[in-house]
């Protein structure tokens, strides 16, 4: 093993005096356990050393380890908090792009492919097509599962279903007012509460588990399979049919789809390492950027597709997708942590951002129905209540933090 030697910069780490210096200031909300999580993380993934500075220095990614104490520092003489910080900053918004234009492609792709090969446009427009909007989400919880980091899949998912509710939904409205269809009332609501309530369930004991994410991937099932009997109908055939793209050869299409799939597996790994690093250097949990940044970047697409919706009078459409969305991410995103990182996670997750979500469904449920039995819109005010909601969350969230 190389020994290494480092410098510290903060007096408070448990180190002689002789062993610290430093140019910068050490967060005072991170100890010494997180630095070691994320430094075991790095290791794991075997980052080579590398020399900086003299014979006697080697970093290992953004921090040093020590030989003599075997502690963990960060390496402010090389990588200063703020350049750390606003380089990891850079590297998420370049994960969301291409987590974002990554799931373009892989929807045309994998439509235009299925589509050659002589797959039903509604089977397409059920599966493909209906996941595509939630692939941001469901590549960076694999990526965050796979890197044992299962709080920040669980505060993506959690995280991305608020913000849909609470910003999405709530600047459509306020935008242009929406009229909800009836068809809310029998199908798309039902389900967004059953699935709800199901996810509260199982996240009650506080662990997410194999049983945990089989359940939740059978529930899934047993909705596409209702999906494929109640939607025979020549209309609904049509509208999916018009998002499935025409007269693209297998080969193009093959090329879209593997070059899709190529950006959400490289965004996504990258943009869970930069967000366990901002975690890191803020002394939180990776959950809360879970439920923060990066749920705010995965559910960028929801965002727009809403308002665009709205604007263009698709009412059905605009409040579809925002329950859909949420459907997915408790079906499909939650599992990811329960297979490939199993484990107990923060309570708050639960008594606090879990309750928000279910607070955030129950004003849906309770303005829908009665706009739907009055045939009467949701207007400005109920955007606002949603968006005011959001912010009440957050601010709780962040009074807890710090």
């Amino acid at each position: 093993m190389t020994h290494v030697r480092f410098h510290l910069c903060s007096p408070s780490w448990p180190v002689r005096a002789d062993e610290t210096r430093g140019n910068g200031r050490f967060p005072q909300c991170c100890s010494v356990p997180q630095m070691r999580k994320t430094i075991n993380y790095y290791l794991q993934c075997r980052v080579l050393l590398r020399l900086m500075g003299g014979p006697d220095k080697a970093c290992v990614h953004r921090f040093l380890v020590s030989s003599a104490a075997g502690q963990y520092a960060f390496n402010w003489n090389f990588y200063p908090a703020n350049s750390t910080m606003l380089v990891n900053i850079l590297i998420i918004c370049l994960g969301f792009a291409g987590l974002i234009w990554g799931a373009d492609k892989f929807v045309f792709g994998a439509s235009a492919f299925a589509r050659n090969v002589g797959i039903p446009p509604l089977v397409i427009g059920l599966t493909i097509v209906a996941f595509g909007t939630s692939a941001p989400e469901i590549f960076s919880s694999a990526a965050s599962a796979l890197a044992g980091e299962p709080e920040l899949a669980i505060g993506n998912a959690i995280g991305s279903n608020i913000f849909n509710l609470g910003i999405a939904l709530g600047v459509a409205l306020v935008i242009k007012p929406i009229t909800p269809p009836k068809s809310l009332a029998r199908k798309e609501l039902p389900a967004l509460i059953l699935v709800s309530v199901i996810c509260g369930i199982l996240m009650f004991n506080g662990y997410i588990g194999p049983i945990d994410a089989l359940l939740l991937i059978a529930v899934m099932t047993f909705f596409v399979w209702k999906l494929f009997r109640s939607h025979r109908s020549g209309e609904v055939e049509a509208i999916e049919e018009e998002e499935i793209p025409d007269n693209v050869s297998t080969g193009k299409a093959l090329g879209f789809l593997l070059l899709g799939l190529a950006l959400l597996i490289i965004s996504a790994e990258y943009l869970v390492d930069a967000s366990i690093e901002i975690a890191a250097i803020l002394g939180v949990t990776s959950g809360i950027i879970g439920l923060t940044l990066v749920a705010l970047g995965t559910s960028l697409p929801e965002l727009a597709a809403t308002v665009t919706c709205a604007l263009r009078g698709h009412h059905e459409l605009a409040v579809g997708n925002i329950i859909g969305s949420n459907i997915l991410n408790i079906l499909v995103v939650l599992p990811f942590p329960g297979l490939l990182a199993a484990g107990h996670f923060d309570s708050s997750l639960l008594t606090r951002d879990y309750v928000a979500m279910m607070v955030l469904t129950a004003l849906l449920v309770a303005l829908c129905y009665p706009a739907i039995r009055a045939r009467r819109q949701l207007g400005r005010l109920s955007g606002l209540a949603f968006i005011m909601l959001y912010l009440a969350w957050f601010g709780i969230m962040y009074y807890q933090i710090h």
